[in-house]
């Protein structure tokens, strides 16, 4: 344990107290924990190529199928819904991702100062949904098309082979 005495050295022993520090170091082997504590202290002395993982988005249903991934790190440019809190079911695009600070903003999502001034609202990725991909970045297109296509089952790669048949002998008789 990590430690220091606080105390001038002219009170007594027993006034001592002892104050624990946490550690500032990023902890690799550290597997899960249900204490809050630890998991905040995780996600922030987290390194940011795992911060930016933690970023991820959850896809539409619609993406899910076309890209066959459930979710996907969020970029600038991403079409996104806001799925919980104030703002929930509005939509709008990414404005400036923070991944030092896990928070993302999104055009037109605002809140009124009360000086009178508009200020962007940080969002965290877990309360988003992208509805639309921003397919610029061709590392990312091609991260996406690799995985985007399902693998079909031997019983699934049959029932086509099949129909396909089946509409070959359909055509045939009609002749």
């Amino acid at each position: 344990m990590q430690g220091r005495y606080k105390s001038d050295g002219l009170r007594s022993r027993k006034s001592r107290v002892l104050w624990f520090k946490m550690k500032q170091k990023f902890s690799t082997s550290w597997k899960s924990s249900k204490q809050p504590r630890k998991q905040r202290k995780y996600l922030a002395n987290a390194p940011l190529h795992l911060k930016r993982k933690m970023l991820s988005v959850n896809l539409s249903k619609e993406l899910r199928k076309k890209h066959g991934k459930r979710n996907i790190p969020v970029v600038k440019g991403d079409k996104v819904k806001v799925m919980r809190g104030k703002f929930k079911k509005k939509q709008g695009k990414v404005t400036e991702v923070k991944t030092k600070m896990m928070k993302i903003y999104i055009e037109g999502i605002q809140v009124k100062k009360q000086e009178g001034s508009k200020v962007n609202v940080p969002l965290r990725a877990s309360n988003l949904q992208i509805v639309e991909l921003n397919l610029n970045d061709k590392k990312r297109m091609t991260k996406l098309g690799g995985k985007g296509e399902k693998k079909m089952d031997k019983t699934e790669e049959k029932k086509v082979e099949v129909k396909k048949v089946q509409t070959k002998k359909a055509k045939e008789v009609t002749k």
